[in-house]
């Protein structure tokens, strides 16, 4: 449930900064009508492919293929954690994005009053569209054990909740939000997870069962701050070369 919540909770707070940024730059009407849209597309697409490959595929195949899907996702935020805690990269915010995308929007013209934004709308059906597929994915991923569906649709509903919540109150409280390191929280989670779902899919016989995953957390997480430790310690330049 925990990483649903934080998985599920950082993107609908991109895509909340994108819809947000449209309501302020063009109109909210049709930042509305956009994410609306994009949110009926992610909620057929959730309800038909969901239950289809929880429901229908044998258990170790399945096992594998969201053990897959979460380590692409975790290792990805895990690498661009690692980067912002040494100082390579800048801090993740979802206040920064908004402004960002605020400033893209705002030299277009603006249709006249009862006149459709199409410009508008599809930016925020865009925004919405792309984040909502990812939580489709990750808590599809996460349900793959018939004892941690409940718990990872709980998960990702409290995510919503507590994004609309931050939508109601406008994007003030996007400047406190620690996105960077809930990021890589939600790194560890999902690395962790997705090593135990790909172990079990091949048949590794893990000997502690699902007490794996605390081993495999403290795994990456000692690992991941040796990698912060030794990139704090190394010039740009060499860090540069070796990701090329």
């Amino acid at each position: 449930m925990l990483g649903a919540a934080l998985a599920c909770g950082i993107e609908m707070l991109e895509a909340l900064a994108i819809v947000l940024a449209v309501a302020v730059t063009r109109r909210p009407r049709d930042a509305v009508v956009g994410a609306l849209a994009a949110l009926l597309c992610c909620a057929v697409l959730g309800v038909v492919a969901g239950p289809v490959l929880v429901g229908h595929a044998a258990e170790r195949p399945l096992r594998l293929i969201a053990g897959i899907a979460l380590l692409l996702f975790g290792l990805e935020w895990l690498r661009k954690a690692i980067l912002r805690l040494a100082g390579r990269r800048s801090p993740s915010s979802p206040y920064r994005e908004f402004v960002e995308e605020k400033e893209k929007l705002e030299g277009g013209l603006v249709p006249p009053e009862g006149r459709a934004d199409w410009a508008a709308r599809t930016v925020a059906f865009k925004g919405v569209l792309l984040e909502g597929f990812e939580v489709i994915l990750i808590v599809t991923a996460l349900a793959a054990r018939p004892s941690a569906r409940a718990a990872a649709l709980l998960g990702a509903g409290v995510a919503l909740v507590v994004t609309v919540a931050i939508g109601a109150l406008l994007h003030r409280p996007l400047r406190r939000l620690p996105e960077s390191a809930m990021k890589y929280a939600v790194g560890l989670l999902l690395t962790s997870f997705g090593t135990f779902f790909t172990g079990s899919g091949l048949g590794v016989p893990w000997p502690l069962g699902e007490g794996t995953l605390i081993v495999l957390l403290g795994a990456y997480l000692a690992t991941s701050q040796g990698m912060v430790a030794v990139l704090a310690q190394t010039p740009s330049i060499a860090v540069k070369e070796a990701s090329v």
